[in-house]
């Protein structure tokens, strides 16, 4: 089951980093976004964050799947993944918090809901795995 949580948040996480990134390449999405304050296509500065944003959701994926043993990770790291988990699940309670009080109403539901199943998914890979 574990395994299967952990596919299940790799998809979410990757789906999140293809949003990110048509952002940070100039998809006209940004009144979707940074509480909603960006009509059109981000200015550069935001551009540059979801670009960073999209591999660290990259990076996310790779971890919930090597604590869950569904990929091969170096010996050794069993405890850094497990801490890593955490980090990851807290982050996502403070970016769901986020999302909640958005003015974007596209933040408050599609990535509320959406952040708040990955911190959940992400802290049972943590405890499960």
């Amino acid at each position: 089951m574990t395994q299967v949580a952990a596919v299940v948040a790799a998809g979410l996480f990757l789906a999140m980093a293809a949003f990110q990134a048509s952002l940070a390449a100039g998809a006209p999405l940004g009144a979707h976004v940074f509480g909603g304050r960006n009509a059109g296509m981000l200015p550069g500065r935001l551009r540059l964050i979801s670009g960073v944003a999209a591999a660290l959701l990259l990076v996310f994926a790779g971890v919930v799947l090597a604590r869950a043993g569904a990929v091969s990770s170096p010996e050794g790291l069993a405890g850094l993944l497990t801490v890593s988990c955490w980090l990851i699940a807290g982050f996502l309670v403070l970016n769901t918090l986020g999302n909640l009080v958005s003015k974007s109403r596209f933040e408050r539901t599609v990535f509320a809901g959406t952040t708040g199943v990955l911190a959940a998914l992400t802290a049972y890979v943590a405890l499960a795995a």
